[in-house]
């Protein structure tokens, strides 16, 4: 039996600056467990990329093995896409980065993906600063081999046969900080309210950007006993800020509600990270206090949600490492090879 995606579409949809309605930024049927939350992300992810008009031509999404990095097939579908091996996706869009730094560059992974096979990949694109946002759908669980145990489960976790998990879980959120990440997230597939302010916050962001977003497994791990269960996150979620998202377009008109403290953040385009902070004295530019805040409420049984952590004077690594401001990829002959003479140049300048 075949399934076929339904091609209507009301004729009224909204249209975004492009003039393209929200179906643009659709991808085929999805074949994910129903209710799978990767769904649930990738909804978002066509959300967010519809409402800041970004040409869906000029993004490039890229993924490595697992269910996660199965998802980006079910959205955004006239963009360019690269299925990688397995944890080695980091070298894949690096390499595209490098090459045309002019595209908006979405990898998509998963816990087992980043946090085991893939984790010194992972450690080094994250402290080269790469302009690019990496998303990371986070169950817990190697889904796609009938649910092993991963490296992010917590400590002290049962699996659907019912086994403790013996070993510390890897916390990505708090290893991004360290590592040098410039925007790092937390959020959760279900809360969408959340997470598409912090995908279109992260997709305008310039530098390394990073959202760990639990994302439940409902195959293999959404039982009691499980710390990424659909009932477990919704019982036990703090958030750090209430963000949103105003691009530069926008008047900022909103207001604060009453005895809520807001803190704006500009972004490198003059689009505003707007947060209403739950809590009294957290600062989410200070890479110390995020990292803090993370483990207290870890100590406590909780997961803390919202923008972690942003340095919004960051730079990227094209910036670092000065390079052309053409793109490679558009660069002709004459300026690849200029000749003996400039190579005898570049050769005096070392002596």
């Amino acid at each position: 039996m075949s399934y076929q995606k339904s091609s209507f579409r009301h004729p009224r949809l909204p249209v975004n600056d492009l003039g393209l309605t929200q179906q643009a930024y659709e991808g085929p049927l999805s074949t994910l467990c129903a209710g799978c939350g990767h769904d649930s992300i990738g909804a978002a992810i066509i959300q967010a990329c519809h409402e800041l008009s970004l040409p869906p031509h000029r993004i490039a999404k890229l993924s490595g093995i697992g269910c996660s990095s199965k998802a980006p097939t079910y959205f955004l579908n006239k963009a360019h896409g690269f299925n990688s091996v397995h944890g080695r996706m980091p070298s894949i869009v690096t390499g595209a980065n490098m090459a045309n730094k002019e595209l908006t560059y979405i990898g998509m992974s998963g816990d087992g993906d980043t946090a085991a096979i893939g984790m010194g990949q992972f450690a080094h694109v994250v402290r080269r600063r790469l302009n690019m946002l990496y998303l990371v759908a986070n169950n817990g669980v190697y889904g796609l081999t009938k649910g092993q145990t991963s490296a992010t489960a917590d400590r002290g976790s049962k699996s659907k046969k019912g086994e403790d998990n013996l070993l510390e879980g890897i916390d990505l959120a708090t290893m991004a900080i360290q590592l040098g990440a410039t925007f790092v997230a937390r959020s959760f597939s279900g809360d969408k309210n959340e997470l598409v302010p912090l995908l279109k916050a992260a997709l305008s962001h310039r530098g390394f950007a990073f959202i760990d977003i639990i994302s439940p497994c409902v195959t293999f791990n959404n039982h009691p006993g499980s710390t990424k269960s659909y009932d477990y996150v919704r019982d036990h979620i703090e958030t750090a800020s209430v963000s949103d998202f105003v691009p530069v377009k926008e008047e900022i008109t909103s207001a604060c509600p009453v005895g809520v403290t807001c803190r704006d953040i500009c972004l490198h385009d003059g689009s505003i990270i707007r947060l209403q902070q739950t809590g009294d004295d957290y600062d989410p530019q200070n890479r110390a206090e995020a990292i803090s805040a993370v483990e207290h409420h870890k100590a406590k049984g909780e997961i803390l949600t919202g923008l972690l952590y942003v340095d919004p004077f960051a730079e990227d690594l094209h910036e670092v490492l000065e390079t052309s401001d053409t793109p490679l990829n558009q660069l002709n002959e004459q300026a690849l090879c200029p000749g003996n003479d400039v190579l005898q140049v570049i050769n005096d300048s070392f002596r």
